[in-house]
């Protein structure tokens, strides 16, 4: 009786502890984000801030004729996030206990699966031109529930690095690139806007998981946290997406909207893409924020013991890094819709490096608090630019399929990232130091597109 009894008790401290620290991470966060996709999304006098023109655009009549293709684009936004790093990292340390791995060798079978996921989205991804976002949708997020439920029974190495490989091929890779290829190819006039929009189930599941799959391990463990996302996804993610994506929408159901043609006023081939030097010129500055991120939330763990931090209190400055992040998608989205995209590749990536010098000298934890707002900045920013680049100059009748080269180049940073900074830890360089270098990398390619995007508007401007 009294082992029965001191059991209960153990789990009745256990239930205790993951509801305290649910109430002090993540509802603090959920409500953060709450609050500025009402403000920017309903409340129509803040949004004329950002979207008030010649007084030809009706907020309130944009969003609701569009909720459902909307709030579609931001589930499957949302849904990506069971395979971005912040969310797999956080299993990093039981899976590194489990198979005995260093942090070279889980950031090398991370790097490998995501680099292996990357050339599987350029053949892949040009689904996206070819099947309605519905039917892709709930096909990637099937392979999902599989690999969620995989990677709960997970028990080699091999069979965790082809779980890693699909989490992020079908997370990361293709529920990105669905969301913001629909929102390119649907939109034109408010392309910039309807991405921003969908892209608030980025910092949704940046403020909100985070915090929840930490408690629900505390919980549960790790392997049945693995369980119910998989249960979440069945339950609740697809038959909401089935249902708002019953009728698909088309470019022309809005007057406004059309097949927006690209430089040279016409739709450029993938192949014409990939020969023109302007994607490669691209190239550096568009795997830096995948690269330095990715690392940034992989090495979370380490970061927090470097820093003498703990990861209770570090989570908590997720929802800034969230609230950020949204707010400046939308702030750039407008801006992209009213100047173009070009003025802000030149400036994008600046803070995040200030953001990296911040993370390098930190010493208290309110400084991650700013780090955080930092690099959001950065990442809100990139969501806008990216969702739109290609189709301004490039057009939107191959637009999946040039997104599918892109996204997998930006993928392809991302496998980079951690297999880097992992090796160089290992070999005695210090993450700390490793974030200086990479301050001083995007500084350097900030200032190398200031030179790209003066040469590009002349291109453009000669036609």
């Amino acid at each position: 009786m009294i082992k029965v009894s001191r059991q209960l008790d153990d789990q009745r401290k256990v239930v205790l502890k993951f509801f305290r620290f649910f109430t002090l991470s993540c509802v603090p966060g959920t409500v953060v984000v709450v609050f500025f996709v009402y403000a920017l999304t309903v409340h129509n006098d803040f949004l004329q801030l950002f979207y008030s023109e010649s007084g030809d655009v009706d907020s309130d009549r944009f969003l609701r004729n569009n909720a459902a293709w909307l709030g579609a684009g931001i589930l499957i936004a949302f849904s990506s996030s069971f395979g971005q790093t912040y969310f797999i990292a956080l299993f990093a340390e039981p899976l590194r206990v489990e198979f005995s791995l260093s942090h070279g060798e889980w950031g090398s079978l991370y790097t490998v699966a995501t680099f292996c996921s990357a050339l599987a989205l350029v053949q892949f991804g040009k689904a996206a031109d070819l099947l309605r976002v519905r039917s892709l949708a709930l096909i990637i997020l099937a392979g999902l529930v599989v690999l969620a439920v995989a990677m709960a029974k997970v028990n080699s190495v091999v069979l965790l690095a082809g779980i890693i490989f699909g989490l992020r091929f079908c997370g990361q890779g293709m529920m990105t690139h669905i969301a913001i290829t629909a929102m390119g190819r649907w939109f034109t006039r408010r392309r910039g806007r309807a991405v921003a929009v969908a892209s608030l189930g980025f910092p949704i599941g940046e403020a909100a998981l985070p915090a929840i799959a930490v408690g629900l391990m505390a919980a549960v463990g790790w392997r049945d946290t693995w369980l119910i996302v998989a249960a979440l996804l069945v339950v609740v993610v697809a038959p909401v997406i089935f249902f708002l994506l019953r009728h698909e929408r088309k470019p022309g159901d809005d007057s406004h909207d059309f097949d927006a043609s690209g430089m040279q006023n016409r739709h450029w081939s993938r192949s014409e893409v990939i020969k023109h030097w302007f994607f490669w010129a691209l190239a550096p500055g568009l795997m830096a924020s995948p690269f330095i991120s990715t690392a940034l939330f992989f090495h979370q763990v380490h970061i927090v013991e470097t820093k003498g931090w703990t990861m209770a209190g570090y989570v908590l400055a997720f929802p800034v890094y969230s609230a950020s992040s949204l707010l400046f998608s939308f702030v750039c989205g407008a801006a992209v819709d009213r100047y173009g995209s070009i003025g802000l590749l030149r400036v994008f990536l600046l803070p995040l490096s200030v953001a990296l010098i911040v993370l390098g000298m930190a010493e208290p934890l309110w400084m991650a608090f700013l780090y955080m707002a930092l690099l959001g900045m950065t990442n809100g920013a990139a969501v806008a630019l990216v969702g739109t680049l290609w189709a301004e100059f490039y057009g939107t009748k191959h637009l999946g399929a040039i997104r599918a080269i892109a996204v997998a180049m930006m993928v392809f940073g991302t496998s980079l990232g951690p297999g880097v900074t992992g090796a160089l830890i290992d070999l005695g360089i210090g993450i700390e130091t490793q974030f200086f270098w990479m301050a001083a990398y995007t500084v350097a390619i900030s200032f190398m597109f200031v030179f790209v995007a003066r040469k590009i508007i002349d291109e453009r401007a000669m036609v």
